[in-house]
């Protein structure tokens, strides 16, 4: 049942959030129910479990509505929303150490991420091509594809999940060493990361290039092949201005203009009042979502002065339902010690995702590793993190890392030995 459940998370993750909370629901449940009944607690020993409970812990305490002290200024409701925080790491702790614990569930929990990741390429490129997506949506007004979606979001969950994706594929048509399966890798992997380009959103565009680095760096035999398709892609963005002008202003122009102008961009503006909001309270901050409750009041006008930074104006965006960095939202919400443990919580899901894989390079793992990372990239602008659907994603790609490390040992999802230059191949391919 918490299998079954924790395969239809990725599908729901696309079009019905409410699904996806009900399936993460059900494989938290039946989770705690198979602790009491095995009397098994270890999982809750994992560092980075531990950090992450200090961390919701800080968030509590800064969001419990306590007049006296000055806590929890936006009363129950942040309260609540920061106590079911905790579903989210129990769900990725249930499917690294138990619902993940067998090859088979670990190869169709990423064939359904693998075709998600399928559907929003093909959309992408269906709106590039025709003009419309599967449900007559045109391309957004400032240039970016919608994919399969109604509103820009194809971008980042695109950028998080493409090497998760693509790699464990590439990987396994190289063992062929045929010259067909070879050009295929490579045609796939150029079409995987141009995609991440004509779709054109900056910051993904940007963070896929992040990942596109860090496998070339740890994964030896697509090394050159990479660091090819990295100086290819700068040579394309030029070319845009023919293929698909509204990419080119949307990636080009327009990030020019506000990078120059950053300050008084809106997302200069929502980090400078961000920034302001922490100085204004570092030690307990505003409670869980206290940008989108508080962030509008006058106090926090006045900009930062010593960095040479004017007033921000709610005319220019300076206000928005979150602050749009993870670690600037941890801030706001907990203050300076809550941004402390958020980033210690992030730096623990990469020690434990990241560990032996530079000795053994292991695609499926490496993939998992390079999206937590790219959620994890503090230079980046973000959606809320802990609202479905981003951070259902990333819970996903957490708790398939975290059972690829648990049985790297024993059942490694994709060996690679560079001396025999060969691959073994246990998962979806074997």
């Amino acid at each position: 049942m918490a299998l079954a459940a924790a395969l239809i998370v990725p599908l729901c993750l696309l079009y019905a959030r409410a699904g996806a909370e009900f399936a993460i629901g059900i494989v938290d449940i039946l989770f705690f129910a198979e602790s009491v009944r095995r009397r098994d607690w270890a999982w809750a020993r994992a560092p980075w479990f531990v950090i992450g409970l200090i961390w919701w812990a800080a968030e509590l305490i800064c969001s419990a509505p306590i007049p006296a002290l000055g806590l929890g200024a936006a009363g129950w409701k942040s309260f609540t929303q920061a106590l079911v925080l905790i579903r989210l790491l129990v769900f990725a702790v249930a499917l690294g150490t138990w619902v993940l614990d067998t090859a088979p569930a670990r190869a169709r929990f990423w064939a359904v991420i693998a075709a998600c990741e399928a559907w929003i390429f093909l959309q992408s490129w269906q709106q590039e091509i025709l003009g419309v997506n599967i449900f007559g949506a045109h391309r957004w007004p400032d240039g970016a594809l919608t994919g399969p979606f109604w509103a820009p979001r194809a971008g980042p969950p695109y950028a998080h999940l493409l090497f998760l994706a693509l790699l464990p594929v590439i990987a396994a048509l190289l063992t062929r060493r045929s010259t067909a399966a070879r050009l295929g890798a490579a045609v796939l992997g150029v079409l995987g990361f141009a995609t991440a380009l004509i779709i054109g959103q900056r910051m993904p565009f940007l963070l896929a290039g992040l990942g596109l680095a860090v496998a070339a760096l740890m994964f030896r035999p697509i090394r050159l092949p990479a660091i090819a398709l990295g100086v290819l892609a700068l040579l394309a963005i030029p070319a845009l201005r023919v293929v698909s002008k509204p990419s080119f202003d949307k990636l080009v122009v327009e990030t020019s203009h506000q990078v120059g102008n950053f300050a008084k961009s809106p997302y200069g503006e929502l980090y400078t009042r961000a920034a302001v909001m922490i100085g204004r309270s570092p030690w307990h901050g505003y409670g869980f979502n206290g940008f989108l409750y508080f962030c509008k009041q006058p106090r926090f006008d006045g900009g930062l002065p010593a960095l040479g930074i004017g007033p921000t104006s709610l005319k220019r965006g300076a206000c928005n339902i979150h602050p749009h960095n993870f670690y600037l939202q941890a801030g706001v919400d907990a203050g300076i010690g809550g941004m402390a443990l958020f980033a210690a919580l992030n730096i623990a899901w990469l020690l434990a995702l990241g560990r032996g894989l530079t000795r053994r390079a292991e695609p499926m793992r490496l993939g998992a590793f390079i999206g937590v990372l790219t959620y994890a990239w503090p230079l980046a602008s973000t959606d809320n993190f802990a609202v479905l659907p981003m951070a259902g994603w990333l819970f996903v790609m957490l708790g398939l890392g975290l059972a690829l490390v648990k049985s790297s040992l024993s059942e490694p999802a994709f060996l690679y030995s560079e001396r025999q230059c060969e691959f073994s191949a246990i998962g979806p391919f074997s």
